[in-house]
């Protein structure tokens, strides 16, 4: 089998890589030739934290693994560590042998920024000009960086509930050359594109501060009771996600069907626009929303990418085992 450390991950694994990997792995699902397993994901009742395991089989791309790791959220301030831990495990499908064990982090990080920018080539107004951030988090700058490439962004917006971090966006927009501004949350209202990346349980981003004609990038809520929006949001939106499957269950379309504002039919999978079997957005005033709950398909298509990458560049480790 072959390793590929946690260390190696950003000489390996680029945006663009990642972006193709997550973009071809939802078109695969919406075709058939990929599926999720079950999602586990429990309170361990240590360290307050979250631990489990996301998994698929990527028939089109031959990858079949799983994800594990969760979030701690005392790391980094008890050990000087990021919050999300994570290790990405292959197998080979002819055999079920174990092929590979990669690092996690860095790939989760890019492969959550790569949906959300994935969902806004095909979703969003082509003339979208102002970026907008709910969340200024460690995920939120990968999230920036990866959505300033889609479109010609001439302004960035940023919220947070702690103003303090706002900092951490600021650059990312200004590394771009693009002007940044932070407002209240009524002030999204002027963007065209919003990204929500927090970690609430009760919702944040509202009806009214979302304009006609913008596309929302939901990314923080991939667990039972998490919630960023309003529900009445999502009913006066076309709502789009990864995976149905999770959307309904542990993404933010579960408060929405539970309080029987949408139901699941209304709720759309993001690799039919891309396969061209949906027409995504019909007009420059609909709401489109994308409910990125996370896929264990999108760590296993990265992380074999990473794998191939690193065996070109003799950077894996090949162990016997």
């Amino acid at each position: 089998m072959y390793i590929v450390p946690e260390k190696e991950i950003a000489a390996l694994l680029t945006r663009a890589d990642a972006f193709t990997a997550v973009e071809n792995v939802f078109a695969a699902m919406s075709k058939g030739d990929a599926y999720n397993f079950p999602v586990i994901r429990e309170a361990i009742g240590y360290e307050n934290a979250l631990y489990g395991f996301k998994g698929g089989f990527d028939k089109a791309g031959m990858a079949l693994g799983l994800k594990a790791g969760g979030y701690w959220p005392n790391n980094m301030e008890k050990h000087g560590a990021i919050n999300h831990q994570s290790t990405v495990f292959l197998f080979d499908p002819d055999t079920g042998k174990v092929s590979a064990m990669v690092g996690g982090n860095l790939l989760t990080a890019l492969r959550t920024a790569a949906a959300s920018s994935v969902s806004i080539k095909h979703l969003a107004r082509k003339d979208a000009k102002v970026m907008g951030m709910v969340g200024a988090g460690h995920q939120a700058t990968f999230q920036l960086r990866a959505a300033l490439e889609q479109r010609e962004f001439e302004k960035v917006i940023g919220w947070n509930y702690h103003p303090e971090m706002l900092p951490n966006i600021e650059k990312i927009a200004n590394e771009a050359g693009v002007p940044f501004e932070a407002v209240a949350l009524e002030g999204m209202v002027e963007a065209d594109v919003v990204i929500s990346i927090t970690s609430t349980f009760a919702p944040t981003v509202m009806a009214k501060h979302i304009s006609p004609g913008t596309h929302v990038a939901c990314m923080g809520t991939d667990t039972k009771g998490k919630q960023e929006l309003e529900t009445a949001l999502l009913a006066q939106a076309t709502v789009f996600t990864d995976e149905v499957a999770q959307s309904i269950s542990i993404g933010e379309a579960q408060h929405a069907i539970a309080a029987g504002l949408i139901k699941q039919s209304d709720v759309n999978e993001l690799g039919a626009v891309i396969n061209g079997t949906h027409p995504g957005r019909t007009s420059d005033d609909e709401i489109t929303l994308f409910d990125g709950t996370g896929v264990g398909l999108q760590d296993l298509a990265v992380a074999a990418s990473i794998v191939k990458l690193a065996i070109a560049q003799g950077i894996a480790i090949e162990v016997d085992f």
